[in-house]
């Protein structure tokens, strides 16, 4: 792979990822945070699952670079993150299953409306995506 397509891919996932970051921060202020807390658990929940999907976004792109891809009809699970994401980097697999726990599952699944807990899950998406940022500029 060529340098100008490495450039390509990472332009593309990042900014696409940014975009949901983006999104599911818009969706963070709907949830009007008091305090510690954010009082509207509907719109945390979805800033995390966007937030989350942003996270995938990134680390599809951060893969693809890496010369991985899903086998024939595997599906990409939480697992198959762990997996390729384990060869590469163990801190950045450290990273990740944090993002997940509070992302996923405790944003969106479990509904946790602690602004700093919320915030880790954002920072850690955040520092993941971070890895395919392009060298060139972009608006972000």
């Amino acid at each position: 792979m060529s340098v100008n397509e490495q450039e390509e891919i990472r332009l593309k996932y990042y900014s696409e990822a940014m975009r949901y970051i983006d999104n599911a921060k818009e969706s963070l202020q709907k949830a009007q945070k008091e305090g510690k807390y954010y009082n509207d658990p509907k719109y945390v929940r979805a800033a995390c699952g966007i937030a989350y999907s942003g996270l995938l976004e990134g680390l599809d792109g951060f893969l693809l670079l890496k010369g991985i891809t899903p086998k024939g009809k595997e599906r990409k699970s939480v697992e198959f993150y762990q997996r390729n994401i384990s060869k590469i980097d163990k801190k950045m697999l450290n990273t990740f299953v944090n993002a997940y726990k509070i992302l996923h599952l405790s944003g969106y699944y479990d509904g946790v409306t602690k602004a700093e807990v919320i915030k880790s899950g954002f920072d850690d998406a955040l520092t993941l995506i971070n890895n395919i940022k392009p060298k060139i500029r972009v608006n972000n």
